[in-house]
This record gives structure tokens, sequence and C-alpha cells, in this order.
């Protein structure tokens, strides 16, 4: 199953981390919070990554390029192909075998809705997991995945409960009954952000100007599509400095909750 990772927003509030990296690149132990979330996955088997490029998606593409070639071995760059390929590497232990990384421009404008419509092509008429590029949980990936199928609804949201300062969810049961994106006052479960999609998901956006967390989640809910994975677990997103502070502070101490590699 294909992991979608949205990294292109412009990450204003990262203040000067931002200036020069979008904010998926900035680090968390001496790696982009990037390289933890693919990370995480890849510990329950998910290892096929298509990731949106939008604001100084350069650096991400660089930055993909140099791993590779930081492996070790010989290095292949056929210009004519615009390929770069690593030969007789011969570590054993490289924490990337069996990945295939795919990076696909979407956009320097482009709205959270608007990514994921353009990530259709790569994606194909598969069911998908999809992630924001600046959060980090402990979620059961497994236990996600059998909930969603065993509902058998358009989309799952994973539904966690930090400060009140993000999308509200209105909860019947497991089904969501109502969304709002950052209302002023908001208590109880808000949107996580690691969603298990069908593909018909993309028949729901528009263009590049959808923001995913409005029109598409709203007819959703409306629809009674859209179902609630509860995680009571750790959750924490990388909107501001103090947000990157905490998970630096959590790595630092050897008890990062979404370190599940040795």
């Amino acid at each position: 199953m294909k992991v979608a990772i949205l990294a292109g927003g412009l990450g204003s509030r990262m203040g000067e981390e931002t200036e020069l990296r979008p904010k998926p690149m900035v680090e968390i132990g001496g790696r982009p919070i990037l390289w933890h979330i693919m990370r995480y996955y890849a510990g329950y088997g998910h290892r096929d990554f298509v990731v949106a490029l939008g604001h100084k998606g350069d650096v991400i593409r660089r930055y993909a390029t140099d791993f590779a070639a930081l492996r070790g071995g010989h290095l292949r760059i056929d210009y004519d192909r615009r390929s770069v390929e690593t030969q007789d590497a011969g570590a054993e232990d490289w924490p990337m075998q069996g990945w295939t990384l795919e990076l696909r421009e979407t956009g320097a404008e482009t709205n959270t809705g608007g990514r994921i419509r353009r990530l259709r092509e790569a994606i194909g008429r598969e069911r998908f997991m999809l992630t924001w590029g600046d959060g980090l949980s402990d979620v059961d990936l497994n236990a996600l995945l059998a909930f969603h199928a065993a509902h058998g609804r358009m989309v799952t949201m994973t539904a966690v409960r930090p400060p009140p300062r993000f999308g509200h969810l209105e909860l019947d049961g497991d089904r969501i009954a109502g969304f709002r994106e950052k209302p002023e006052r908001a208590e109880g479960w808000i949107n996580g952000a690691f969603f298990v999609c069908e593909p018909e998901v993309f028949d729901l956006i528009d263009g590049d100007a959808t923001q995913f967390e409005a029109e598409p989640l709203e007819r959703l809910a409306r629809d009674g599509q859209l179902m609630a994975f509860r995680h009571e677990g750790f959750w924490q997103c990388m909107d501001t400095p103090r947000d990157r502070a905490r998970l630096e502070a959590l790595w630092a101490s050897g008890r990062a909750p979404w370190k599940i590699w040795n």
C-alpha cells in the first residue's frame, strides 16, 4: 500500500526554521521530520512513498538523492535519463532497504486538496495511506488499516486529543458526523492527519485551490463516509518552534514514542 505524504506547505509559523527549507526538512535529532515519518511507516512494513512537493521542494529533492549517495559503494549518474543509482553498497543494515520514493511536484501555491489530487496518477486506483509531513505519532497502523477495512467507508481519519487549536470532530459512535477546521473554541477529538483513503476520494477534490480539510472532508462527514479511528496515545504536530523543541527533547531523552526501530 502506498503512503502519500504532503510536504509542500509554507510552514510560516516556524519562523527562521523554514526560511531556507520546507517544514518537513526541519530536523529532529539531526534528521528531517520527513525521515522520521517515513521510518515510522516503514516500521509497519509500508515502504512505498509518494511525496507531494511544493514550497522549496528542491531541498527535499537534493536530500533524497544525496542520502542515496551517502549509502556508500559506487554511484552511477545517467544525465540523459536524469537517474542516480548506487551499486555494490554492501550494507545489509541499510535502513531504507526495500523503500521506493517518488517525489511529485505539486506547485508552490497549491492547497492540501490540490496536492492530493495531483498524486492521483502516482497512486492509481488503490487504497492508500495519507499523512502530512509535519506530525509524529505512535498510532497503531495495523489497527488503523484493520478498522478501515472493517467499516467499508471511503476515508478513515485518525482522531487524537491534543490542545484545542486544530480541526474539531463531532462523533456519532465511530462515524464522523461533523467537521470544523480550527474553531475558536473546541474540545475533545481533533484531526490527527493519519488517514486511510479509497481512491474515490480524488473525485471529491475540484482543483489546486481546494483545501482537503474543508469541502472534501465536510462532504464526506455529511454523507457518512468519514470514520474516526480513535488514538489515545502520543501525537504531536510541528507547527511552531515550541513544538519542534518538544519533539527534540523527546528524541534526546531516548524515549521518543514514534521510534519503533533499532
